[in-house]
Formats: structure tokens, C-alpha cells, sequence
């Protein structure tokens, strides 16, 4: 069977473009991420730049938000999965009042730091417009991925990514 390159180029590039326009959630960038520094629940502050070297999930959510609450035990098997391959997760939690973070985490136990963003500060600089939202960066500190929104199975996608990246 014979197949002509500019042919397969044009069917594999309308099949992107296809599957692109179905995923509008996700998006891919490679641009730097703005740095923050942000209280931690795990005492002090943290400050994204001091991860370089790691591929960096920060999820922005909120205790209010449903599919938040589906993805947090999600998240903490992605932590399990790859913490030693060197990648982390900074859960930013955007509520006014952290109180109301700390009775979720409660009750869906997690390993990875989270942090408190109160007045929507870092959430503006990453343009967060839905909930939850997440942002993967890889080791030199590039965004390379935004996904906003959760649906089950989405994990999958960033397990995807994270792989690729830890790979890098």
C-alpha cells in the first residue's frame, strides 16, 4: 500500500484540528508561569519558582465547587503515582475564608501542600475563569498545559501529560 505524504499530512492535520476543536478546555502553551508565593497549610509560604526542577500540577479550586471535591482524590493518586519521578501538586484553594478549605480537607485527605489564595490574586494572573482549573509546568517553569473544568476521567489526560514532561 502507497500513500501520499501531502495527503496523510492533510487527513493527520484535519484530525488534530478535530480533536482540538472538541477539547476547547484544554489548551497548550509553553510561556513562563507567573511566579506567586502563597500561604501554605503546611506552615510558611511556598513559592512556585522554588519548584524548577520538578513538573509543577497547580489546581486552583474551591471548597464550594463540586467537581472540585470529585478531583481532589484524583489528584492526590496522580501525587502517589509520580512524586519520585519528580513532580508535585499545589492545590490553590481561592476562598475567601480558608476555614472553609480546611473542613473539606477534613474529610478527603491529601498529601500534596495546599495553598490559600484569598483575594484572587495568583488567580488572576493565571486568568482562572472556571472551577477547577488546572495548570501543568514543566521543569524549566513553562506553562505547558490549561485545563479548566472537571469531568471524570480528565486525570487521565493530565497523567498523560505529566508523563511526557517527567520524560523531558
Amino acid at each position: 500500500m502507497t500513500f501520499s505524504l501531502p495527503k496523510y499530512c492533510s487527513v493527520l492535520s484535519t484530525s488534530l484540528l478535530l480533536v482540538l476543536s472538541v477539547n476547547v478546555s484544554a489548551q497548550v502553551s509553553n510561556t513562563l508561569a507567573p511566579d506567586f508565593t502563597l500561604k501554605s497549610d503546611q506552615g510558611g509560604n511556598m513559592r512556585l519558582s522554588e519548584q524548577r526542577g520538578n513538573v509543577v500540577l497547580v489546581n486552583f479550586w474551591a471548597s464550594w465547587c463540586g467537581p472540585c471535591k470529585e478531583e481532589l482524590p484524583k489528584m492526590e493518586q496522580l501525587q502517589q503515582d509520580y512524586q519520585d519521578l519528580g513532580f508535585t501538586i499545589l492545590a490553590v484553594n481561592v476562598d475567601e475564608d480558608s476555614n472553609k478549605a480546611n473542613v473539606l480537607l477534613d474529610d478527603i485527605k491529601i498529601s500534596y501542600p495546599v495553598l490559600f489564595d484569598p483575594t484572587a490574586k495568583v488567580s488572576k494572573l493565571y486568568d482562572v475563569s472556571a472551577m477547577p482549573t488546572t495548570v501543568i509546568i514543566d521543569r524549566d517553569g513553562k506553562q505547558r498545559l490549561l485545563h479548566k473544568g472537571y469531568k471524570s476521567g480528565d486525570e487521565k489526560t493530565y497523567a498523560k501529560a505529566i508523563k511526557a514532561l517527567i520524560r523531558e
